[in-house]
This record gives C-alpha cells, sequence and structure tokens, in this order.
C-alpha cells in the first residue's frame, strides 16, 4: 500500500478559494499547517482520485469518515478564511446533517 501525504484543502482549491491574494509565506503557513486538520496520511489511491476537488466534487468512499471530513474541510476553510461556492456548502452541509458530535467532559 503506497501512502501519501494530502492536504485536506487542495492547494489548488485554496488558490480558488482565496490563497492567490496571500503572500509566500502565507502560501507556504497554509501548505505546511501541522495545527489544523490539513495534512493527513492517505493511500495514494484515495489521494489520486480525490485530486484538488470539493467536496462538491469528491467524498470519501466510506460514508461513516463523511462527519469528519467535513468537519475537518470546514475547520480548514474557517480558520484560513477561504471562500466556500454554494456548490460546496450544499455538500457539506448534506454530509454534515446526521452528524453527532460530543464535546470532552
Amino acid at each position: 500500500l503506497q501512502v501519501d501525504i494530502d492536504h485536506m484543502v487542495p492547494l489548488a482549491n485554496a488558490w480558488r478559494s482565496g490563497a492567490d491574494e496571500w503572500n509566500d509565506k502565507d502560501r507556504s503557513d497554509f501548505a505546511n499547517d501541522l495545527d489544523r486538520p490539513q495534512l493527513f496520511a492517505v493511500s495514494a489511491r484515495s489521494n489520486r482520485s480525490k485530486g484538488d476537488q470539493d467536496p462538491s466534487q469528491w467524498k470519501p468512499a466510506n460514508r461513516e469518515y463523511w462527519c469528519q471530513y467535513a468537519g475537518d474541510w470546514v475547520a480548514v476553510k474557517h480558520h484560513w478564511k477561504l471562500s466556500v461556492t454554494a456548490a460546496e456548502k450544499t455538500a457539506l452541509t448534506g454530509m454534515l446533517e446526521d452528524c453527532t458530535w460530543t464535546s470532552a467532559p
């Protein structure tokens, strides 16, 4: 099994969502962000199928992961003040509708 390090919000998607206006340091900080759920290990196959698509175009095959995936996507976009398209918002809303969230004690 080959493993890739994937960006939750792909760099090209971030570019289209506002990163095109950032300076080089901000782009580098985003690409290497270890403080948010931005970088994670995935199968090479999964990374290739996702490409630079947003949740309106690609979702994880495992529906049980949709809540985590959508929540992480929103967290990254929110922190970096990146825009969300109407289609992206609709897809995220649908993915999050049936989620149950628990908070730490």
